[in-house]
């Protein structure tokens, strides 16, 4: 039997009514009930209502009342950058966006489902997690903040692309963008943020090395802004299942692992002398180079070929030397 996979919902964007005029209307009719109930008792004690019509104006009354009190509790707030998804009897009516007092169907439901939570093994885990299903504390919202959230994750170790084990940590900037799918498409957005993120930060590590890669490859240590896009561009391909936008994403943490990170210190020193000394030499050279060039120009000097294998290699040792060279003052010749 092939089970055909369910269409990803989408946002349909509703307006509900003020909630000042229902409220208005409930005390109203709480008012109303309240005074009939009193003119009820007092008519009936002076034997001005008939014992039919007492009974009609109680329930009239205690209708009122019960009418007033089901208003009531179809009041709802929304803060700015705030909205709520209306949820009749399982089916999806709109999501609400508009902040301020405001009055939908009582029957709309106020909870979403419950709270994925770990199984607690203890005595008083276990108890404590029955109290919060008792107290409707355990429930998920129907109200969605649209509020940018930050993801700091934890510090994860990875192998890079050179299969060196690194330590790995980055913060994201998320919100959500549609609502419908972040309540129906997934079962807790908040979790699945956090996993799929870590998810993607395992993934990227994995894609660049450390350091030190090839011409014009991003690493994991230069990359800057190129590897900020690449980890942003990640995370959302895996978040936009939950209608969620990712606005930033970058690295918090980035080290070899403890294991090697000694070896990977000492082969760095090693690079960075090697990188130094190339371009000490590089310089020494050209500096050594313009110097015979400038002598010949000038003809200031005739120097054999010999006698310019003497000055080369004198100006290379002060050039490329690390401790400051001591002058020499010949005063005979390179010959005797």
């Amino acid at each position: 039997m092939n089970i055909g996979r369910s269409d990803t919902t989408h946002e349909r964007t509703v307006q509900a009514p003020s909630g000042w005029l229902m409220l208005m209307i409930a005390i109203a009719l709480i008012i109303g009930g309240v005074a009939l109930l009193i003119f009820t008792i007092v008519g009936a004690d002076a034997d001005l209502i008939q014992g039919s019509q007492i009974a009609v104006r109680i329930v009239t009354s205690l209708l009122m009342v019960g009418a007033a009190i089901f208003l009531l509790n179809g009041l709802f707030t929304l803060q700015p950058n705030e909205a709520r998804v209306l949820i009749l009897f399982g089916s999806y009516i709109g999501t609400v966006r508009e902040a301020g007092f405001r009055w939908a169907n009582p029957f709309y439901s106020r909870h979403r489902g419950k709270a994925p939570t770990p199984p607690s093994e203890s005595a008083g885990g276990k108890a404590v997690d029955a109290a919060k299903r008792a107290l409707g504390l355990a429930n998920l919202s129907t109200k969605i903040s649209l509020r940018a959230h930050n993801f700091n994750s934890e510090t994860l170790k990875v192998n890079d692309k050179r299969g060196n084990p690194v330590e790995i940590a980055a913060v994201v900037v998320w919100r959500v963008a549609d609502t419908a799918q972040a309540v129906f498409d997934v079962d807790d957005y908040d979790s699945y943020v956090q996993v799929q993120t870590e998810s993607a930060i395992r993934s990227i590590a994995s894609l660049f090395a450390y350091d030190l890669g090839e011409e014009d490859e991003i690493t994991l240590r230069g990359g800057g802004d190129e590897l900020a896009q690449e980890l942003k561009k990640h995370v959302q391909a895996r978040l936009d299942k939950a209608g969620v936008e990712v606005e930033e994403a970058r690295l918090t943490h980035l080290a070899y692992a403890p294991e090697i990170a000694s070896a990977m210190l000492r082969r760095q020193q090693a690079e960075a002398v090697i990188a130094a000394r190339t371009k000490i030499v590089l310089g020494a050279v050209s500096m050594v180079e313009m110097a015979l060039r400038e002598l010949d120009e000038k003809d200031l000097v005739n120097l054999d070929e010999e006698r310019k294998a003497a000055m080369v290699s004198n100006l290379l040792v002060v050039l490329c030397g690390t401790s400051e060279a001591s002058p020499v003052i010949n005063t005979g010749s390179l010959y005797t």
